[in-house]
């Protein structure tokens, strides 16, 4: 179930997810935050990608960025996505793409998604850096969807 959002306060432009990790499904994030055209937009390219990284064997993704406040007009989705049981031989090359401040994967999908243990400079893994407002330094939440493998995939 995905949380009201918080205020949590200058220097923080929009209202943001509680701390921590919130299992939801891609319903629920339809419902919640595909609420205009744009917004629409965003989220069919994220369901798009989370659709390569399910063939993949990808099981789950946590999602974050804009798209998940209460900004009016988001420019896309961040997040990033469980590498365990991941066959790179499925894996749409774009998604390893980081090149270009991620430009492929942006024209693709619409968003981008780094690998969650993925080291983000000295900060940490990924995971860990989409849980803080970037203007304040606060903690935040962050979304996770568990994926079903696709139709036919062998467990």
């Amino acid at each position: 179930m995905i949380p009201d959002l918080i205020e949590p306060g200058s220097p923080c432009p929009w209202a943001v997810l509680p701390p921590g990790i919130h299992d939801t499904t891609l319903d629920e994030v339809e419902t919640r935050f595909a609420t205009t055209p744009h917004r629409r937009w965003l989220f069919d390219g994220f369901v798009r990608m989370t659709q390569a990284l399910a063939v993949a064997g990808c099981r789950s993704v946590y999602l974050d960025g804009s798209f998940v406040t209460a900004k009016p007009h988001p420019t896309d989705f961040d997040g990033c996505w469980d590498h365990i049981g991941v066959d790179p031989t499925k894996l749409d090359p774009v998604l390893l793409d980081f090149s270009k401040k991620r430009a492929a994967q942006k024209a693709k999908y619409q968003g981008e998604l780094f690998i969650a243990g993925m080291p983000n400079g000295d900060g940490g893994p990924f995971l860990d850096f989409f849980q803080v407002e970037k203007s304040s330094g606060l903690p935040k939440g962050i979304l996770r969807i568990s994926l079903a493998p696709p139709k036919g995939a062998r467990p």
